[in-house]
């Protein structure tokens, strides 16, 4: 068991200025120093420490800080909870929807958003356990899972505990990255889609004529185009300055969801001939496309650490998460019911050719390039700087900049190599999101308390959700990669067609 009066292996002790970032982690050092309150997408370490008596998500009461005399205040929270949950993955559920049914789509979002909730408080209560138990100021998400390790009656798993952290910071590396590979799939197809409608055009947005494309370039020669301003772009590593750039792109998303909805829930036409359930083979790239969008457990601890007030947090998360399954399942179903079987893999691409939605196209894909930087600086702090600091500090920069090249460029490259933005969001969701949000928190809930007494029917509960999110991760994986190798154009539409 670790020392309670030493911080986790790979933490970042308050008073060493030149440590390294942790595996994991972001750096609190250079957090602290730029004063950033945006930690929406960002694992930070608070300055506040609890007291004894910390018992977890279920009491909050019993949940105090001493110092945080910053901290963020309800409102503050929930809007960075509803910015860390509201994306590109957003965008895709129409879709999605239409790859589970009209009927069994909206079921299984609203199932998939109570079981992502109930995990969210379950990391959260384990945070609080192990903090209150080592008398910690703050755990990550790596952290709690290292000294669940470290619980378990099991001398292998206590040994290797530390291999809890490293697999978090794996997946959350993947997670983000695959993140940014969204974005650029996402910005190509939009902007190559209001390039080849420029001269086709109007003003009238109640036309549903047929526009005829001009010939442009591929997708794939877009996500080039855009790469060397993506590359500049992630060079800005001040989060001061980026948040800047966060609150710009909030706002262009948000007046973007607002035309989209007008537009989408006028003419619904009869759904009478969409299919209830889906065939059962697109099923995995429906769960794929949902667990990605609702993929913001990362989110959860910084946030509530983070707070004036942390004991208002548990009805932050329901109320933020309430407000985010509402916006998910109104948006998908009214998505599917008002393209049926023409939706695409972006709701952006079946808007009408006219000024105001072209525009529309280009405003989302403002914020999302912007966005670009902010899920980008994540797995940049977990991979940089351990690299930085092998080599001498004379080249210590020219290194950073030529690492930040290199993984842009992997990010680029992934994208031109699988250039569906559907079966992208997919394969990332499958992969990453379902460990990260459905199976790690269930064992993490089974190791924090097995020792220490935990009922049958909780084990079970966490077994069954553990299980169905490693079918999920092992069906929708597969089903994604046979996508990608023979796509089933008559199942699947691609992103890059548009028929008005």
């Amino acid at each position: 068991m670790a020392d309670p009066k030493k911080p986790e292996d790979g933490a970042v002790e308050l008073g060493t200025p030149n440590a390294a970032a942790p595996t994991g982690t972001m750096s609190t050092r250079r957090l602290r120093s730029e004063d950033y309150n945006d930690y929406s997408s960002t694992d930070v370490t608070p300055e506040g420490s609890p007291p004894d008596g910390m018992n977890g998500f279920a009491h909050p009461e019993s949940y105090q800080r001493f110092g945080e005399t910053n901290g963020t205040t309800w409102y503050q929270t929930l809007i960075h909870l509803l910015k860390g949950n509201i994306g590109t993955g957003l965008l895709g559920l129409p879709l999605a929807v239409k790859n589970a049914g009209i009927l069994l789509g909206p079921l299984s979002l609203l199932v998939m958003g109570i079981v992502a909730v109930h995990c969210m408080g379950i990391l959260v209560k384990c945070a609080h356990h192990f903090c209150n138990r080592f008398q910690k100021q703050f755990l990550d998400y790596g952290g709690a899972v290292m000294y669940g390790l470290e619980a378990t009656p099991s001398a292998c798993l206590r040994t290797h505990a530390i291999w809890g952290r490293r697999v978090v910071g794996l997946f959350l590396i993947i997670t983000q990255l695959g993140f940014c590979c969204v974005y650029f799939v996402f910005l190509a197809d939009n902007v190559k889609q209001v390039v080849s409608a420029a001269n086709g055009t109007t003003n009238d947005c109640s036309s549903n004529r047929t526009v005829v494309m001009t010939p442009t370039m591929d997708s794939r020669l877009y996500m080039l185009s855009i790469l060397p301003f993506v590359v500049l772009l992630t060079f800005i590593q001040n989060l001061k300055v980026l948040s800047i750039f966060s609150m710009l792109a909030n706002v262009a998303m948000l007046v973007s969801l607002v035309v989209i909805y007008q537009y989408i829930v006028r003419d619904i036409p009869d759904p009478r001939n969409l299919p209830l359930a889906a065939a059962w083979k697109t099923y995995p790239l429906f769960f794929g496309t949902a667990i990605f969008a609702f993929e913001g457990i990362g989110v959860v601890l910084p946030l509530e650490n983070k707070m004036k007030n942390p004991r208002q947090f548990p009805v932050i998360l329901y109320v933020g998460m309430t407000i985010v399954t509402i916006l998910y399942i109104s948006l998908s179903v009214l998505g599917y019911l008002r393209f049926g079987t023409d939706i695409q893999a972006s709701i952006t691409l079946n808007l009408p050719n006219c000024w105001l939605y072209q525009a529309v196209k280009l405003l989302f894909s403002f914020g999302i390039f912007f966005t670009y930087a902010v899920q980008f600086y994540v797995p940049a702090e977990i991979i940089i700087p351990p690299l930085v600091a092998r080599v001498s500090e004379r080249w210590g920069w020219l290194v950073n900049l030529l690492l930040r090249v290199a993984l842009v460029c992997v990010t680029c490259v992934l994208a031109i190599l699988i250039p569906r933005l559907d079966l992208v969001i997919s394969l990332v969701g499958s992969i990453s999101s379902s460990a990260l949000a459905l199976i790690f928190p269930p064992l993490l809930e089974i190791a924090t308390y097995y020792s220490e007494g935990l009922h049958p029917l909780v084990i079970a509960k966490d077994i069954t959700i553990s299980l169905l999110g490693f079918v999920g991760f092992v069906v929708g994986t597969y089903e994604a990669l046979v996508e990608l190798v023979a796509p089933a154009a008559a199942v699947v539409n691609a992103t890059t067609v548009l028929v008005q």
